[in-house]
C-alpha cells in the first residue's frame, strides 16, 4: 500500500512535469507565438524570417509526438490510481501554466524574443530584442516606418 501511494505521488509531479514539458510549449507556440508572428508580418512581411513559422510548426509536431506518446504509454497501461495521478498533476501544471501563457504577459514576451530574435532580419533590430530593450524596439521600428503595436506595455 506504501509503494503505491509513493508512486501515485511520483505520478503526480510526473503528470506536472510533462504538462510542464510539452503542454506549456504547445501553448506558447499557440498562445504567443503564432499571434506574434502573424502580428509582425502584418506590419512587415520582411519583418520576421519564414524560419521562425517553421521553427514554431517544428516545435509543435514534437511537443504533440512526444507528449502524446507519453501520456498515451501512462493512460494506456498503467492502473487507475496511477492515471488519476498523472491526470492531477498534469491539470495542475496546466491551469497553473494557461492563466500565464499570454503575449500580454512580460514573461512570455521575453521567451518569445529569446527565440525568435534570430529569425528578425535587421540586425539592429535583432540586436535591440536580443537585449530586451522594448522601448528602443518601438524607436527602431518607427525609424524603419513600422507602427510597433505588437509590442506590449509593461510596467
Amino acid at each position: 500500500m506504501e509503494m503505491k501511494i509513493m508512486l501515485s505521488g511520483a505520478l503526480v509531479l510526473g503528470g506536472f512535469l510533462w504538462s510542464y514539458l510539452f503542454l506549456r510549449q504547445f501553448l506558447f507556440n499557440v498562445l504567443v507565438a503564432y499571434p506574434m508572428i502573424k502580428k509582425m508580418n502584418a506590419l512587415q512581411p520582411e519583418l520576421i524570417g519564414v524560419g521562425a513559422s517553421r521553427y514554431t510548426l517544428i516545435s509543435n509536431l514534437v511537443s504533440i509526438l512526444v507528449g502524446g506518446a507519453i501520456a498515451f504509454a501512462v493512460l494506456y497501461f498503467c492502473p487507475i490510481y496511477i492515471k488519476i495521478s498523472f491526470v492531477v498533476g498534469a491539470v495542475a501544471a496546466f491551469l497553473f501554466i494557461f492563466l500565464r501563457t499570454k503575449p500580454e504577459n512580460r514573461e512570455s514576451f521575453e521567451l518569445f524574443t529569446n527565440a525568435y530574435y534570430r529569425f528578425v532580419p535587421d540586425d539592429e533590430l535583432r540586436t535591440i530584442l536580443y537585449k530586451k530593450e522594448y522601448k528602443q524596439v518601438k524607436f527602431r521600428l518607427r525609424e524603419m516606418g513600422i507602427h510597433g503595436n505588437f509590442i506590449p506595455e509593461f510596467k
